[in-house]
């Protein structure tokens, strides 16, 4: 595995793999890799001939107030689990490679990104998630570009610019990988102490009374978003947010006809921590068939 620095040098060893007749595999991440990861990565070596992992900290998703300097680092970790998980390019720039001075052109998604993470954060989150995203989708030109289900809302936005843009990139989103005792994997689980890190795990199962809930044939929002909700204040937790959203465009929904997007976002302890499950639409049947003769 090769550690690239520059935007030229990526776009050459792309362009000797794409002129051989190789397929593009995109990884984007911002470091401090978890087993959620190493998925993404072991997902794009099973598809692609080439596969790149970027490694950049993206100052323009953090506001003023959030972890940009905390944010966990260390390259030589992340480059040697890259490695053994697949990787043939680590794509580690810094900043002023991906934002030279003069930097001016952002990408604004509307309809999607006004809700959820982006009424907790602000909108500027999904404003520089969006425009470095299109940026590596530029520099490295992917056939594929790998992401994370526990970021669902960013996923959405991805696949919007993708469309909006007619970018030739497939999105494909990799399902949450989670600890033996249910909680998300995240780089930022490393904030959480011993109490913290237990606590955590109640976001999970929130999430699951509510699953539970709808699985037993309730089809009223509110209700199952109160499933979740009191498990929740059973632990003392307090979410920022914690919705059940059409999962085709974030709609607000009071009755689950389709697929939904059950997602939380609370802070416990030190750590901002998201999550969701996917509620899949059912189709119950309201009597019993005739049998055939």
């Amino acid at each position: 595995m090769r550690i690239i620095r520059t935007v030229a040098e990526v776009r050459s060893e792309v362009h000797a793999a794409r002129t051989a007749g190789g397929s593009i595999g995109l990884v984007p991440t911002m470091g401090a890799f978890h087993e959620g990861h190493l998925s993404l990565i072991r997902e794009a070596r099973a598809q692609n001939d080439l596969v790149v992992v970027s490694l950049f900290v993206n100052p323009t998703q953090f506001g003023p107030t959030e972890d940009l300097d905390a944010y966990p680092r260390d390259e030589s970790r992340d480059a040697a689990l890259a490695e053994q998980s697949g990787a043939d390019i680590l794509f580690a720039p810094a900043v002023d490679e991906i934002y030279p001075d003069g930097f001016a052109t952002g990408i604004h998604v509307t309809g999607i990104t006004e809700v959820l993470d982006g009424a907790a954060r602000g909108a500027f989150h999904f404003d520089g998630v969006a425009t470095v995203v299109t940026k590596l989708f530029g520099i490295v030109a992917p056939d594929v570009a790998y992401f994370g289900q526990k970021d669902a809302q960013q996923v959405m936005v991805i696949r919007r610019v993708v469309r909006d843009l007619d970018l030739p990139v497939r999105i494909v989103a990799c399902p949450i990988v989670r600890e033996p005792d249910g909680l998300a994997m995240s780089s930022r689980n490393i904030y959480l102490d011993p109490d913290a890190r237990q606590q955590a795990t109640t976001l999970n199962r929130a999430l699951d009374a509510a699953a539970a809930v709808h699985l037993a044939g309730e089809r009223d929002a509110a209700v199952i978003v109160a499933a979740a909700q009191r498990v929740l204040a059973d632990a003392g937790i307090r979410p920022e947010y914690l919705e059940l959203r059409s999962n085709d465009d974030l709609r607000p929904i009071e009755h689950v006809d389709g697929d939904a997007l059950l997602a939380v976002a609370a802070r416990v302890g030190a750590a901002r921590l998201i999550d969701n499950h996917v509620l899949k639409h059912r189709h119950v049947l309201t009597h019993r068939p005739e049998r055939e003769s």
